[in-house]
């Protein structure tokens, strides 16, 4: 399998990040899916599915059979099949869905609009794939303060580094972004909420080592520091979760939309 745009900092292994940012889209999972209304009997596509945290719900409620994902990660895709057989995973990007039109009941894109080069592109390629009364769900963080892991992080860097590519400044973080988006496309009775999740880290070190895999604009961003930049802004997200001696938790909250597709 060749390279695909849209896929840049996210070349790991699943199992890396897994470690990383897993953590959180596995427990963001079922109540995403809750909320879109995923139940059995349907045919649901995951669109950018990563190494298959919410592919893994997906087939629990209606079968591998009826599940199919597409990401422009080369071992993401990869990662998903070994771990869904009988998924149909393929490698491409929200902008270019690779299945028919009109194949599915469920769309869902988890964790991914932010990322993408052409949203517009990417809604339209939602509905497009969408039989007429199928249901389209996206999410992403809240980078302001919703998403505390990122926020910390990235309000220790800046402290560090005022010229730090925060993830604050990404699209459909906010209120009405994504429901707007999916408007613009033409769906129909959009709802938008939030869903908020928690992850334990078994000390703070668990947390620091995630971000040095890599993964993603945050852990791209601190493994390019030299090494006493890095140092420092480790000190100083250190002391903004609180500098905790063991065992610590912290919330992740994402907002959501969903609509659906006009009949006829």
């Amino acid at each position: 399998m060749e390279h695909v745009e849209g896929a840049q900092g996210f070349q790991a292994s699943g199992e890396a990040y897994d470690a990383f940012m897993g953590r959180y889209s596995r427990l963001l999972a079922e109540p995403f899916a809750d909320a879109v209304g995923v139940v059995a009997g349907q045919t649901v596509l995951d669109v950018g599915c990563g190494p298959g945290a919410l592919t893994g719900v997906l087939v629990d409620r209606v079968g591998a059979d009826s599940v199919s994902a597409c990401d422009p990660s080369v071992p993401f895709v990869a990662a998903c099949a070994a771990r869904h057989p009988g998924v149909d995973v393929r490698l491409a990007p929200a902008e270019a869905i690779p299945f028919d039109d009109h194949s599915f009941d469920i769309v869902l894109s988890q964790l991914v609009l932010h990322f993408v080069s052409d949203p517009s592109q990417a809604a339209g390629e939602l509905r497009r794939v969408l039989r007429p009364g199928g249901v389209a769900g996206a999410c992403v963080w809240e980078f302001g303060k919703g998403m505390v892991m990122l926020r910390k992080f990235w309000d220790a860097a800046l402290a560090v580094d005022p010229g730090a590519p925060d993830e604050q400044g990404l699209a459909f973080g906010g209120p009405g972004e994504i429901a707007d988006l999916l408007e613009t496309a033409g769906f129909v009775g959009i709802v938008e909420s939030t869903l908020t999740v928690s992850t334990t880290y078994t000390g703070f070190e668990e947390l620091w080592a995630g971000l040095l895999l890599g993964i993603g604009p945050a852990g791209s961003y601190l493994v390019s520091l030299p090494e006493d930049q890095r140092d420092r802004v480790r000190d100083r997200m250190f002391a903004g979760v609180g500098s905790p001696p063991g065992a610590f938790s912290l919330d992740a909250s994402a907002r959501y939309a969903h609509g659906s597709n006009p009949r006829g």
